[in-house]
């Protein structure tokens, strides 16, 4: 049996990080976590005001995110999980608390398209003046990171399709 891998679709608002994790957690059949849904409600209400989390805001919520990857890993499950990851040291963090083998899938895009995506999106706590703190925020994977960049010009299963076909084979 192989052993259990933590996914996390990462990027910044807009990307689809949702809407691809999801499908890939549904093709994998796997459990899905949003960890959007792990914020509390004071940083979702600092975000929906438009102002941008600190590390510090980060640090508790990237421990919650990773130690719940690392529960459905310790019960024998991989997990897809859309986290914006956007940070070496926020990736770094997940791998650390998730204690087992990470691969992450980087939405990736272009300026026009997230803008066009967020300018559609409605009751999300995220608004689209986020995106410039964002994309000045986003370190993109690093060669000696597990990991793929999807292109977010794809259709959803196009993209769930590429991250399929770069997942390691993990024994």
């Amino acid at each position: 049996m192989p052993q259990p891998l933590a996914l996390v679709v990462m990027g910044v608002s807009g990307c689809g990080k949702s809407t691809v994790g999801e499908l890939l957690a549904q093709e994998l059949q796997v459990d899905f976590l949003d960890a959007d849904d792990l914020h509390t409600p004071e940083h979702k209400a600092k975000m929906h005001a438009g102002i941008p989390l600190t590390d510090a805001d980060r640090r508790p919520w990237l421990a919650t995110v990773g130690a719940a990857m690392k529960a459905e890993t310790d019960a024998g499950r991989s997990v897809v999980v859309a986290c914006s990851a956007l940070r070496r040291i926020y990736r770094d963090a997940l791998r650390e608390a998730a204690a087992g083998p990470v691969f992450f899938v980087h939405l990736h895009g272009s300026r026009e398209l997230l803008e066009s995506r967020l300018g559609r999106r409605e009751g999300h706590f995220m608004p689209p003046t986020l995106l410039d703190s964002q994309l000045a925020t986003l370190e993109p994977l690093e060669p000696d990171e597990a990991g793929v960049v999807v292109d977010i010009a794809l259709s959803p299963q196009a993209a769930v399709d590429a991250a399929v076909a770069a997942l390691p084979r993990v024994r």
